[in-house]
């Protein structure tokens, strides 16, 4: 992801806890090497983690990772309202919105 897209609390944690914050990266990076999922499925799968957890953050994140990866909106719809019978309306209605934020940019 490009360092223009990076939100400005993680350039902070970045500049203060350098080491921390790439050591966190590169665990990202040899944990998507070690199995057989494309890029976009798991970035709708961590999308769909992020939902789960409230993380309006992360939602934007993994919104912005999946089109980079190639998920087409409708895709990215798709498997927000996927959880609606595992996490329930409002949490699926609030993750909607999340991802228009990002998906409205585009």
């Amino acid at each position: 992801m490009s360092k223009k897209k990076l939100p400005g609390h993680y350039l902070f944690q970045k500049k203060q806890h350098e080491e921390f914050i790439e050591a966190v990266e590169a665990l990202g990076k040899i944990v998507k090497k070690q199995g057989p999922l494309d890029a976009k499925t798991a970035h709708l799968i961590q999308l769909a983690a992020a939902i789960a957890i409230h993380s309006e953050g992360a939602v934007h994140s993994h919104v912005r990772r999946a089109l980079e990866s190639g998920a087409t909106p409708e895709e990215i719809y798709h498997a927000i309202i996927l959880l609606t019978n595992t996490i329930g309306f409002p949490t699926v209605s609030a993750a909607v919105s999340w991802a228009q934020d990002v998906l409205s940019r585009e």
